[in-house]
């Protein structure tokens, strides 16, 4: 009998799914949107949400609950003061998880989880400011 068992294992021992859920909410913090198999964005978005009540909250508990969590204090920053005061007068439902077919290789059911009102221009920001400065660096060095 499975009384009490909730979640989905997804094949990962607890530590693994810990870790997973970690990672996959901070870069869904960093970028707003990413794309996932359907059965972690189902298991993600419960996370994201009490992170993102922990945001509104926005005390110094809360602050090192949503570190401990996501692992990172600039992801944490980004949740407090960006993420959190967008959804200030709404009462739950941030994230959206809309289908997005299935996988080419094993045919896994894939999805797009994002935030409801997210920012467009979030998505790959860090990585159009890492090529900036590397072009920077390079003409520095050049020149």
């Amino acid at each position: 009998m499975r009384h009490g068992r909730s979640g989905r294992r997804l094949n990962r021992t607890a530590s693994h799914r810990k870790a997973l859920f970690s990672n996959m909410a901070a870069s869904l913090i960093e970028h707003e949107q990413i794309v996932t198999t359907l059965p972690k964005a189902k298991e993600l978005r419960p996370i994201v949400e009490k992170l993102v009540t922990l945001g509104k909250r926005g005390d110094l508990h809360a602050r090192r609950q949503a570190i401990a969590q996501i692992g990172s204090d600039k992801l944490a920053k980004r949740l407090f003061e960006t993420i959190a005061p967008r959804y200030a007068s709404r009462n739950g439902g941030y994230i959206r998880i809309m289908k997005a077919g299935f996988r080419q290789g094993d045919n896994a059911a894939m999805a797009v989880i994002e935030f409801v009102d997210r920012d467009t221009s979030a998505k790959g920001a860090a990585d159009r400011a890492r090529v900036e400065a590397e072009s920077e660096n390079a003409e520095a060095e050049a020149a």
